[in-house]
Parts: structure tokens; sequence; C-alpha cells
């Protein structure tokens, strides 16, 4: 009995004595836990970097449940971050910590806690990694079963953050098709607040997968202190924040567990999507800048690539492609300045001619009848006038009405023992992108198109439907639950492929607008269709909510026709222009039905944009007025890393008589510097007041310019929209 009593002893003492403070942090950022061996990690503190003697004497939090990925069992009133069923049906885990490991990655630091459950051979490691130029921290798990049996796991989050509760607000994103990436703010209250996506081919039409946390109080966009927040995923996900009776929220976020509960061989491992966190003392747009930079430096393809400016075939003709009309559009584009000429959907199809959406998709030959010289004629337009070429394709989706279903019919999702649910045109269908010979398909439709035609330069990658019925024709009846999963696995097995072959090329994440806008899917695309809506107004609102997030290279935003074809509001040219170059400019319109004056005023804005592509495609935001506040107005601008230009971004969002709006503002200005103000667009008789004139960035950021409320333009001309774009270079 001595014997036991003194080992045991030893062993609380070795336990002891491997407590560590584990710090995980950038230049401006630092997460504490707290790890002992033979114990769950505890979270201590996530904000902004601490010293030394801040370390030290770190207060412990109390009140609140601190496990660092909390499991499911021994405390199940509470949620957890993971739950299993082990093989012989226990439902309990509890982990502890077996070790601590630091690992390197291009230069950044991966901190690795090596858990496991005191009872089964279940290993769990969870991984923050650290960036040494960027302010975020990833962090994920990685789960392996050392089980004689199958594992299934029922909750497998990425990460877990207790957040303390005072006066915190939520802003999370929002939306539906042609009306995506809106921003709603709440306060966050006791009860479950979940933010969900279960479309199982895109996720960002309805939530986003990514929230900014304002701890003090209702967000504002340059001061107060917030935490964002991004799961890096392409497929189903879930937040969650449980508000009890602790002082504390607790946040968790993953994979959305429902019926995708995965079955974990013996010697399995499961890794979850990352998780992104980041923290800024300068309010929301702070967030912003440090994923913006983060963003384009290490999960954006080419995020340090300037971006063409391009004409999309689809709204000017949509369906009715032929050789004589491609042509006349690529010439138009190179007239007014343009880079790029993207031919959309209709250009396919032998057998089923492309005519409209309820056909062809899966066979992707050349419809000689529309284009008789084929895509050699288009890539030989192009370099006579001087432009780049590039495709639309959907290649994850079929038609019932289309060879491809004919050969393969069992290549797509269907429920088993069901009829398979088609959806757009009535005759679509989803792919199964868990079968291998499904990926090897996806993968030759651009394979076969760029060793055809090499000189294809941009491709525009479309995804028009969920997974609406549940179920996989290749995998078997036991892991049906697994194709939310196995898709997204097998549609990144496909992206990294495509990217081995042709790292050069310019790809589009389209999914019926913006459904595909998440970090997970980013890193094998260029840029995201923000919205099949390309309405001036409308627009403001989603590429505001875009820009919590995403940066403006990543955002395609196109001048298209009056009446707008979504909602058919009539808004000026001027103000499309100045909205669409807020992000990566380009044309949605036939320029054929545009007069000589529009031409000229859209030849000028794209000259114009091509002198501050520079600032907006890679410059700090400053989100200023928020058309969310509804006082008439939104506002916001870029300025360079070096403070020494900018462009400032005015646009009205109501038109009324005897109004009164706020003085806008600036921000991120060097104060000390001194602004020579351009106007670019310009289409008043006279130039304003300030124009050609110098002020300090104190005076811009401390008083800022009166705006006129209207345009000084002839009376046929006038409008009852109002817009101003402002380039300021340092003197």
């Amino acid at each position: 009995m001595k014997r036991i009593i003194i080992i045991a002893f030893f062993l609380a003492f070795a336990s002891w004595v491997t407590a560590e403070q584990v710090v995980v942090q950038t230049k401006g950022i630092t997460m504490v836990l707290e790890v002992e061996n033979g114990k769950q990690p505890q979270y201590v503190y996530f904000g902004s970097r601490l010293n030394d003697n801040d370390l030290q004497h770190l207060q412990t939090p109390v009140n609140g449940r601190m496990d660092a990925y909390p499991a499911y069992g021994l405390n199940a009133p509470s949620e957890a971050a993971i739950a299993m069923r082990h093989a012989d049906g226990n439902l309990s885990t509890a982990l502890v910590v077996t070790g601590i490991e630091r690992l390197k990655n291009d230069g950044n630091q991966i901190t690795v806690i090596h858990m496991k459950d005191v009872v089964y051979p279940v290993i769990i490691d969870l991984k923050y990694m650290e960036y040494k130029d960027a302010e975020m921290i990833l962090m994920w798990a990685e789960i392996t079963n050392n089980e004689k049996g199958t594992v299934t796991l029922t909750q497998f989050a990425s990460g877990f953050l207790p957040i303390r509760r005072g006066d915190v607000w939520v802003s999370h994103l929002y939306g539906s098709w042609g009306n995506e990436c809106r921003v709603v703010e709440e306060l966050l209250e006791p009860g479950v607040k979940i933010l969900k996506n279960k479309d199982g081919t895109r996720n960002s039409h309805t939530d986003h997968g990514e929230v900014m946390f304002s701890l003090d109080g209702k967000a504002r966009e340059n001061t107060g202190d917030v935490i964002g927040a991004a799961i890096c995923y392409s497929g189903n996900y879930q937040l969650k924040i449980d508000t009890d009776d602790t002082e504390y929220h607790y946040f968790f976020a993953g994979i959305n567990p429902d019926n995708s509960e995965y079955h974990l061989k013996r010697g399995e491992t499961f890794k979850t999507p990352p998780l992104a966190l980041t923290f800024s003392s300068e309010g929301l747009s702070g967030a912003s800048r440090n994923f913006h930079k983060w963003g384009r430096k290490y999960m954006l393809m080419h995020g340090n690539k300037e971006r063409k400016i391009l004409l999309n075939s689809w709204e000017g003709v949509y369906f009715d492609i032929n050789q004589k009309g491609m042509d006349e559009m690529m010439a138009d584009i190179a007239s007014m300045g343009g880079e790029l000429f993207v031919m959309d959907d209709g250009w396919f199809g032998n057998k089923y001619q492309r005519k409209t959406d309820n056909s062809s998709l899966g066979d992707w030959g050349v419809d000689r009848q529309k284009l008789p010289d084929g895509i050699e004629g288009l890539l030989r337009d192009a370099k006579k006038h001087g432009i780049k070429f590039g495709i639309w394709i959907e290649p994850e989706m079929t038609n019932s009405v289309s060879e491809l279903f004919e050969k393969h019919p069992d290549w797509i999702v269907k429920a088993p023992n069901r009829e398979a649910v088609k959806g757009r045109g009535g005759t679509q269908l989803v792919l199964d992108l868990a079968n291998p010979k499904v990926q090897d398909f996806v993968f030759s439709v651009v394979d076969n198109l760029m060793r055809n035609y090499p000189e294809i330069d941009y491709i525009k990658w479309d995804a028009n439907m969920p997974i609406i019925n549940h179920g996989s024709q290749y995998l078997n009846m036991a892991d049906q639950s697994h194709l939310y999963i196995e898709y997204h696995r097998g549609l990144e097995k496909v992206c990294k492929r495509v990217r081995e072959k042709y790292p050069d090329l310019t790809i589009q994440a389209c999914a019926s607008g913006g459904g595909r806008a998440n970090w997970g899917i980013l890193p094998y695309f260029d840029e995201f269709w923000v919205s099949d809506n390309t309405d001036a107004l409308q627009r403001i609102y989603m590429q505001w909510g875009t820009s919590y997030f995403f940066p403006a290279i990543a955002m395609a935003s196109h001048i298209s026709a009056a009446p707008n074809h979504t909602v058919y509001r009539t808004t000026s040219l001027k103000m499309r222009i100045d909205v669409a170059m807020s992000g990566r400019l380009g044309m949605e319109i036939q320029p054929k039905n545009m007069t000589e004056e529009e031409k000229e005023l859209c030849r000028k804005a794209i000259a114009e944009y091509k002198r501050i592509r520079q600032v907006v495609q890679f410059g700090d935001i400053y989100r200023l007025l928020s058309p969310y506040d509804h006082k008439g107005l939104a506002s916001l601008m870029y300025v360079s890393e070096q403070k020494n230009r900018a462009v400032f971004y005015w646009w009205k969002t109501e038109q009324m008589q005897n109004e009164h709006l706020p003085r806008v503002k600036m921000a991120g200005l060097d104060a000390q510097k001194m602004y020579r103000v351009h106007e670019l667009n310009r289409i008043d008789r006279k130039p304003l007041s300030f124009e050609g004139k110098s002020y300090s960035g104190a005076y811009l950021m401390n008083r800022g310019l009166e705006m006129p409320y209207t345009h000084d333009v002839d009376w046929n001309q006038k409008t009852n929209w109002s817009s101003r774009v402002l380039e300021l270079e340092a003197e």
C-alpha cells in the first residue's frame, strides 16, 4: 500500500512539473494555453500581444470551462468539440495531454499538443500555427484511431474558443442567390446561436463560415477590440456559440456534423479543416485588414498578381454564343482598354446542343454550329485584338439530357433506391466526387481544354446545384454518411491536380453567383463571383459584407446594363462604374448596345482603374460609413502600405429633397503627409472645389471633404444617383 502511495505521489509530482505555459503568437496577437501532462489543456488568453511581464503574471480565467478541446461524455450537459462512439459502443471520451511538440512550416511555427483518451487508444493532436508575417493563428485537430475496431465520430470541431462575456456583439453574413453576403449584427444573448450550411456543394449563399466578435459593444469600423474567425472549408460547416450561466460565450467551429458521422477505421487519421483566428484593436476594418493581408500572401491563388480587366459575355448574350458575336465583343472590350474576354455558358454540346440550361452539361465538345472555327478561332481573334481569352465550364455537374449521363448514370449523386432529384432547368444533376472516376473526369475537363488550347488564360468554374438528395452510388451503404465530406475531399484532390499541372492559369470560383466565397476553396482559385446580381446599389451592400473577410483582388465586380437584369433598377453608368471599381473591375454587358458616349466613359474608367489597381487590389481597407447604418451614404477607402497613395469611394444610397448627409472622415493616412486630390470618372461640367489641391492626412482624417450631393451635368443627364471616387497621392 505504501509503495502505491509513493508511486501515485511521484506521478502527481511528475505531472505538476511538466505544466507549461504554451504561447502561440504573431507580431500582434497572443494565444496562451496552460498545458499539463495528464490533464486537459486549458485556454488562458487570446487577444493583443503580451510582453514577458504580462505573460508571467497573467490571470487564470474563472467561472468558465476552459478545456482547449472539450470532449463529450463526462460532462454531458456541456457542449463539446469532439464526440465519438468507441468501437465497443462507449459514448464517453476523456482526453489528457501526453506531450508538446513544435514544428516549422515554411518558416511559420506549429505548436502541437498531443492528447489521448485515458482508456481507449484514440489520439488527438491539437495544432496551432502562428504566422511570422501575418496576424493570423490557425488551429485544427487530427484524430487517430488505434482501437481494434472502427470509431464513429459524431462531432469533430476544428477549434473552440471561450470568449469572456460582457457587451459582446457578433457580426455575420447571410443572404441568398442575388443577395449574397449581407451583414447582420447581434448582441450575444444567453442560449445557442448556430450559423450553418447544408448545401453540399457550395457554402456561402445563405450563412457564411466567418464571424466577427466585437468585444466592447456594438461593432465599430476602426476602433474597438474584435476577434475575427473563419472556417477554411469548402463544404458544409457549423459555427456554434453557446452562452450559458457561466462567465463565457463558447465558440465552436468546424464541419457540420448533421448526417455526416464519420467511421474512422483502425489506423486512420481524420484531419479537420483549419479555423483561422485574428484579433484587432482597430475595429472591424482592422480585423478585415488582417484577413486580407494573410489571404493575399498565404491563401489566395496568385494573391500577389494584378488581376486583368475583363468582359464576360453572360449578361450580354446569355446562351446566344456565335463566332461573329464573340469576335465583336472582343473588339469592343479591347477598344475600351480591357485585357481579357471570357466566353460564358452556351459554347458546347454535340448530340445535345446547349441552347438553354436544361441540357449538355458534361458534354464538353465545341458546338461547331455556333462556333465553326472552334476555340482555335476564338484564340485567333483574341490575339488579333491584343487581349487574352477565357472560357466558362461547370465540370462538377451534368444534365439528364446529356451524353455523359447516358454513358454514366452511376456517376451522379442519388439516394439509394430512389429517383434522382433534379435541379436547374429540370434536368441538372451533381456528379459524385467521392468517386475517383468522377474526379478523373472533372480534372479531364480542365486538362483537355488546356492541352488542346494552351493559350486559354482564364477559366470561370461554375457550380449551380446543391446536393438535394443524399446518396452516393460509389460509397458503400454503411458509409453513406461520408458523402458531404468525401465530396469536398474529392473536389480538393481535383483542384490540387489542376494547380500542379496548370499553376499559372487564372480560375474564378462561380457558384450560382457567390456560393463559393470561402477560404477553403480560394487556395486553388484566384477570385470569386460575388453575385449574379450586378445592380450597383445592391452590390454596395453585398461587397461591403464580402470585404469583411475577402480582399478586393478576389471580388469580381462588373459594370452591367440598365435596367439591371436581376432587379430591373436603372442606375447611372457613373454609379455602376464607381461601385465596380471598388473590386476587381470587369464588364458584364453587350457593348454594341452602348452609346459612344457610354463607351468613352468606360474607356476612361478602365484607364483610370489601371492607375489605381495596385492600391485597390493590394491596399489596406478602411470602411468609413456603412450602408447598413442607413444614413443615405456608404464610404470606404484603400490605402497603400507606404501610405503614399489612397483611393476614396463615396456612394449615395438614396436621394431625398432637403437631405442632410454626414461629412465622411477619412482613415489610414499619414497625418504628416500632404495628399493631392484628383477625382476619377468625372462627369461634372466643372471640377470639384478641391480638385488638384493638397491637404494634410491629419486634415482629411479629422475633418474630411465636403461632397456635392448631386452631379453638375446637363438636364438630360441628371439621375437620382450620385457617387465619387477620389485618388489621393502624397506629395
